[in-house]
């Protein structure tokens, strides 16, 4: 992206590269804060009791390595813990597995938004490289249909972003009611949950943020780039 040799990146995305750096900071605040909180079970066990509250008795919780590596994995309909969420029986091992089984109960019960981001995954893995390659050969070549093309898929990288949120902030609710209902924490635990929650979400908005404000670097940069090379 030649970003390395010009400075209107930096300043364009510094806003979500300094609400990503907040974000992290909380997500490491506010996961160890939980951690040191007693919980009456394990997030293992906290997403098998919601998993088959929900009659989702066919879906597998797996430990898998590293840390706040929890995901759903929709292709093989598992929850997948890291050992710390695991094992742990503390505020924030329920919350961050109560919103992976969010995710489950998710894809059971075909929520949209949930739907169209599993389905637009494949391209959004080869998007973001495609796009930069369509742009940049395009203005090396000053061709500027294909760094026009190349922007719409970089677009399209937005538009998945965009559909992530809901997705992520509805598994977090789910997590919190589902929690305080089945009465694995009380009020002062749901509270302590939502910090953790809310936490994880800003990740989820800086990055979307970063996306739209690259987009928005991609349009000045090369679209008047193209521009001055149609009107040479």
């Amino acid at each position: 992206m030649f970003s390395y040799i010009d400075p209107r990146y930096y300043i364009i995305l510094a806003p979500a590269l300094l609400l990503g750096m907040w974000a992290q900071w909380r997500v490491r605040s506010s996961f160890q804060d939980g951690m040191n909180r007693p919980a009456r079970l394990s997030g293992a066990a906290a997403a098998r009791l919601i998993l088959d509250q929900g009659g989702l008795y066919d879906v597998p919780i797996e430990e898998t390595p590293g840390e706040l590596s929890d995901h759903f994995d929709p292709t093989t309909n598992t929850v997948r813990l890291s050992s710390a969420v695991y094992h742990t029986r503390s505020l924030s091992a329920v919350g961050i597995a109560a919103h992976e089984v969010g995710h489950a109960l998710q894809h059971a019960q075909h929520y949209a938004p949930l739907v169209i981001r599993n389905f637009a995954v494949p391209a959004a893995a080869v998007g973001p490289n495609l796009a930069m390659i369509l742009i940049i050969v395009g203005a090396m070549l000053r061709f500027p249909p294909m760094v026009s093309i190349g922007l719409v898929v970089f677009s399209g990288v937005v538009a998945f972003q965009l559909i992530n949120l809901p997705v992520e902030f509805d598994a977090s609710a789910r997590a919190k009611r589902l929690l305080a209902e089945l009465n694995v924490v009380d009020d002062d635990g749901v509270v302590v949950v939502r910090n953790v929650l809310s936490a994880a979400a800003w990740t989820y908005v800086a990055a979307t943020l970063q996306t739209i404000l690259t987009l928005v670097y991609l349009v000045l940069r090369f679209a008047g780039d193209s521009g001055r090379s149609r009107n040479n």
